[in-house]
């Protein structure tokens, strides 16, 4: 029996609005809220939550000095289609230099890592 439920994932970030937005472009949804906290109600998903963090250090990938944090694994129908969309909507390649493997690794704007996955 779980004693607990998953309610919602945090991002911290220097500006929870634009993060927001970011991946509302990315999955759709809409955003809700200004400030210190903005949330983010994807259709059918699971909601996604930024949160500011003044002296926010992006996590690095790869990184042998420390870990990536968390990362998101989002899956698409169509690799090259979505890279073009992340990276329109400010995403920048991290690793997808093998264009024969199934997913792909790019940073959202505030440097968290996420993987475009078609698997």
């Amino acid at each position: 029996m779980a004693l607990a439920q998953l309610g919602v994932v945090v991002l911290d970030c220097p500006d929870p609005r634009a993060l927001a937005g970011f991946y509302a472009g990315l999955l759709g949804g809409t955003v809700e809220g200004d400030g210190e906290w903005v949330d983010l109600k994807v259709p059918g998903g699971q909601q996604l939550a930024f949160q500011a963090a003044p002296g926010f250090v992006p996590p690095k990938w790869p990184s042998a000095e420390g870990s990536q944090q968390f990362h998101l694994d989002l899956t698409v129908g169509d690799l090259d289609a979505a890279e073009a969309g992340v990276l329109a909507l400010g995403a920048r390649v991290l690793d997808a230099g093998d264009r024969s493997r199934t997913w792909r690794v790019y940073a959202d704007p505030a440097g968290h890592p996420f993987c475009l996955c078609a698997c």
